[in-house]
């Protein structure tokens, strides 16, 4: 019997094959927040900052924030005084966010599965994704996970990739993903093929009334989203009702 053949490693496909994107991912680790900086044109941190207040951690809270990457987000969140959990399917991200930030002491990394989350029913108070759930083979059961794991009245906030709602801007948008960001990415990013990727995940991911749709149906209530920077983001947001247990 022939063995299956490895997946190629530089880039993942929008098939997701978890090997395949978590290897992507391990490959760009080290350089990864700061290309991202660049290719966002700085506005990684904006949604960062957007993403922090959302999500409101507070000192005494368990906060998990999944595909956490290097852990940039998780350290806006802990600077709160909550315990928070960065998790990340992708070895390559863990080690690089352990090296970076083994100082914070309310901060702890773990190699994770969105859609088979190591964590205990009803575990935390909050948790969020910052442009994790686009890389999801099964983005909805990761969602279903993520209700699992929260507390009874706890919060999600889930921050996405999305379309800009206004035809002109989306074409404006579309033209610097097609033709500049592959320029960009080759000229400062370890593995450009990477951001092809990129570029075909933002494309087939749902627009923001689809996300908002699929939390609901996961089991999240009051279920809400506003764009950022003209939709180029959406920040969902959604609570666990009170006294819906797990089981």
């Amino acid at each position: 019997m022939t063995a299956a053949p490895e997946p190629d490693r530089t880039r993942a496909d929008l098939a997701k094959d978890p090997r395949a994107v978590s290897g992507m991912f391990d490959g760009v680790a080290r350089g990864y927040d700061r290309t991202n900086t660049v290719l966002s044109i700085g506005n990684d941190r904006l949604w960062r900052v957007a993403t922090t207040r959302a999500v409101g951690p507070r000192a005494g809270e368990r906060v998990l924030d999944l595909a956490a990457g290097t852990g940039a987000s998780s350290v806006s969140l802990a600077r709160s005084g909550a315990d928070v959990v960065a998790a990340d399917f992708s070895p390559g991200m863990i080690a690089e966010g352990r090296r970076r930030h083994s100082g914070v002491p309310n901060l702890e990394f773990v190699e994770a599965d969105a859609t088979d989350l190591p964590f205990a029913d009803d575990e935390f108070d909050a948790v969020t994704m910052s442009f994790g759930l686009r890389n999801v083979n099964e983005p909805r059961r990761a969602l279903a996970e993520l209700w699992r794991v929260t507390k009874p009245g706890g919060r999600i906030v889930v921050c996405e990739f999305s379309h800009p709602p206004s035809p002109a801007f989306a074409g404006l948008y579309r033209f610097y993903n097609d033709r500049v960001l592959p320029i960009v990415a080759r000229a400062v990013s370890s593995n450009a093929d990477a951001y092809d990727y990129l570029n075909e995940s933002i494309r087939d991911w749902p627009d923001q009334t689809t996300l908002a749709r699929w939390m609901r149906e996961a089991g999240w209530a009051q279920v809400e989203y506003r764009n950022l920077s003209f939709g180029i983001v959406a920040l969902h947001r959604g609570v666990k009702p009170a006294g819906r247990l797990n089981g």
